[in-house]
């Protein structure tokens, strides 16, 4: 992946992104765009959060306020409530059922409770997380087998789009097949008609976090956690190209080595898994 990158040039006035990804056999989902522009105060305030609420996760607003404040920003919670709705945050804590109107029907149950998770591609979960960069930010998208802790592929975008966290998944399913549950939060990229009704159409079932319950998906919180403290904290990106080759190498790195739950390599227990089933 990273020679490849370097082949891609943005700025080609012969082919577009899409081209160029095609030639290489590159995903286009996973070197999506340029970082969105914000104020420096900004990046670094929320720099600052993302990385304090990957511990705390239960802060919310006013935590922030206050948290800001030792580090000398002067902010009021309507600013932090933005900056919140930029990185796609939600504070983890019960509460009812706030959902968008008009969402209600595409929302459905958690499955995972008491399941029994033995094989690959029983269950798949995915999320987005924000990623701060150098000047920037952008927001990325994994999806996951929870046998084997495996990403199976991932994506990064300036915006946080159902027709962008689809692509991803089908890119997942592409390379190796169908799973039988899918699990996610009641994000709006989630809770959508372009997201349930392929699913549906695809015969998988779909699962969905309980509105502000982090622990119903805590196998990919986890590795957004690992990714962001030992490589994306570390490695402040320029462009979505210098962070889509890091997260490349990162994101092979993490499948070959031993996951400190499962004691084995994900690649290699899904492989092994997988193969012992078509046998």
């Amino acid at each position: 992946m990273r020679s490849r990158c370097r082949l891609i040039d943005p700025k080609s006035t012969q082919l577009s992104i899409r081209q160029q990804c095609g030639l290489l056999s590159i995903s286009r989902s996973s070197l999506y765009y340029q970082p969105k522009e914000e104020k420096p105060e900004n990046l670094e305030m929320m720099r600052l959060m993302d990385q304090h609420l990957l511990d705390h996760s239960t802060e919310g607003v006013m935590s922030m306020v206050y948290f800001l404040a030792d580090f000398g920003f002067v902010v009021n919670a309507k600013l932090i409530r933005r900056l919140f709705r930029l990185m796609g945050r939600q504070t983890q804590y019960r509460r009812k059922n706030l959902t968008k109107a008009g969402l209600r029907e595409y929302i459905h149950p958690y499955l995972l409770r008491g399941l029994s998770i033995d094989r690959p591609n029983q269950v798949w979960v995915t999320d987005i997380t924000y990623i701060p960069m150098a000047k920037g930010f952008m927001y990325l998208t994994a999806v996951m087998d929870v046998y084997s802790r495996k990403i199976l592929s991932w994506g990064l975008s300036n915006s946080q789009d159902a027709e962008w966290c689809r692509q991803v998944l089908q890119e997942a399913i592409h390379r190796y097949g169908k799973p039988e549950i899918v699990n996610s939060d009641q994000g709006s990229q989630y809770s959508s008609s372009l997201w349930v009704s392929y699913l549906k159409k695809e015969g998988i079932q779909i699962s969905m976090d309980g509105k502000g319950r982090a622990l119903d998906n805590v196998w990919i919180e986890r590795f957004w956690k690992s990714i962001k403290y030992n490589y994306i904290y570390l490695n402040p990106c320029d462009d979505g190209f210098e962070l889509a080759e890091g997260l490349q190498n990162h994101i092979e790195y993490y499948n070959q080595k031993v996951h400190h739950t499962t004691k084995r390599k994900p690649n290699e227990l899904y492989g092994k898994m997988s193969a012992k089933k078509a046998a």
